[in-house]
């Protein structure tokens, strides 16, 4: 039995939820998501509540049940709070501008790196050193948050890098502490 497709989705205020044969459509006060469905996966909205459910306990029917459930609740997530993660960029002399919509990241490379958002996802710089990615899709937000990581992942002997603000780069010793002993 799916834990997570079981559990009902409870609809906040203001968010409104149109179900169609194999799409689901979501509006909130943040905006509008949609999302395909697997026809054998059915969505019932009843009484400010979202129900997934499964015709049958077979192995795709199981996946696709807690899959179903997880992508309309994040559409709920989305369009009511949006999703936001924080970058940090470690290192001397790495940092980054706000230039309109892009980002220029300076990451010790020869050149500077343009990165441009996706369609709904926002890109704010902090100060010369965080960067903000939101909006209201979770998928779009991780993509973007993991293409800026991407530039310049974190060293495992320095720490230098692109890394998420709650990450935690464990360093390696270098040769020199391997000798040591």
């Amino acid at each position: 039995m799916s834990r997570i497709g079981e559990a009902p989705i409870s609809l906040p205020g203001g968010v409104t939820v149109t179900v169609e044969p194999e799409l689901v459509a979501v509006k909130g006060p943040r905006g509008e998501l949609s999302q395909r469905v697997n026809s054998a996966i059915s969505v019932a909205v009843s009484d400010g509540v979202i129900n997934v459910s499964r015709p049958s306990d077979s192995r795709q029917h199981r996946s696709l049940h807690g899959l179903t459930r997880s992508l309309v609740a994040n559409m709920v997530a989305g369009v009511t709070e949006g999703f936001k993660k924080t970058l940090d960029l470690v290192g001397v002399g790495y940092r980054v501008q706000q230039s309109g919509q892009d980002i220029v990241l300076q990451v010790g490379f020869s050149h500077p790196v343009n990165i441009k958002p996706l369609p709904g996802v926002t890109l704010e710089v902090e100060s010369n050193n965080r960067i903000h990615v939101s909006g209201n899709d979770k998928q779009a937000v991780g993509q973007v948050a993991a293409q800026i990581r991407k530039v310049r992942p974190p060293n495992v002997y320095t720490g230098k890098g692109v890394r998420y603000s709650d990450e935690k780069v464990r360093l390696k010793p270098g040769k020199s502490a391997a000798r040591a002993s």
